[in-house]
């Protein structure tokens, strides 16, 4: 009795495993059929049947993205102070921006971004938009991450670069950006990820890889130096 009620609070589940090479190959996803259901400047959105890997038939709705790029713009500075005090050690300091979001409905922190437009690379799309947005310029340049940031709905892909020997510039932002910037210590931006004070995901993933990579000596090692 003990028993049974144990496995119907904690049941187990078992998972099988391919047999063999050929069983283990990878299946590709077949399309059923599809449909554009929308299309914007900026993205569109399809309608998909699919049969998935897995066996699965499904419809599938789906915005498609061209893929965006995050910009983690780095330079040397003196540490935050505590309580009050200055002090004399560095730490990295990370360029933020301070921007409202219709789709939240608030201000929030973020690290430079933006769309990866028609024909263009990831890098120089990642130059192009520090520049609007900012007005820095950058001498090195480092892909540091590639993700998917809601892969349950969305096609869309980051590349996070590091950018280090910043340069300041006028910025050129578009007709619809209004973005003020200004650069915080690390230290201080992990603290505000941590209070909630920084809710973006894409500036959350980038400061705390940022963070981790230097305690592990990732960017020493790389050849790379803030």
């Amino acid at each position: 009795m003990q028993k049974e009620r144990l496995q119907a609070e904690y049941p187990l589940y078992c998972f099988v495993m391919a047999s063999s090479k050929k069983e283990s190959k990878k299946k590709a996803v077949r399309i059923l059929s599809s449909r554009v259901v929308f299309r914007g400047p900026l993205f569109q959105i399809t309608s998909d049947v699919v049969k998935e890997p897995s066996g699965v038939t499904a419809r599938r709705d789906i915005l498609r993205h061209p893929g965006s790029v995050v910009i983690m713009a780095v330079q040397s500075g003196p540490s935050a102070t505590k309580r009050g005090v200055k002090s004399r050690k560095s730490e990295p300091h990370v360029l933020l921006e301070w921007q409202y979001r219709y789709a939240a409905n608030q201000f929030l922190w973020e690290v430079p971004a933006g769309r990866i437009d028609e024909g263009e690379e990831e890098l120089p799309a990642a130059k192009r938009e520090l520049l609007e947005e900012t007005g820095y310029t950058a001498k090195k340049w480092k892909r540091v991450l590639f993700y998917y940031p809601s892969p349950g709905f969305m096609d869309e892909t980051m590349a996070v670069y590091l950018a280090t020997g910043l340069t300041a510039g006028p910025a050129q932002p578009e007709e619809d950006e209004s973005i003020a910037h200004r650069f915080f210590p690390l230290s201080r931006v992990t603290s505000m990820i941590l209070r909630g004070t920084i809710r973006d995901g894409k500036t959350i993933g980038a400061a705390l890889w940022l963070e981790k990579a230097l305690e592990a000596k990732i960017l020493t090692h790389s050849g790379l130096s803030l």
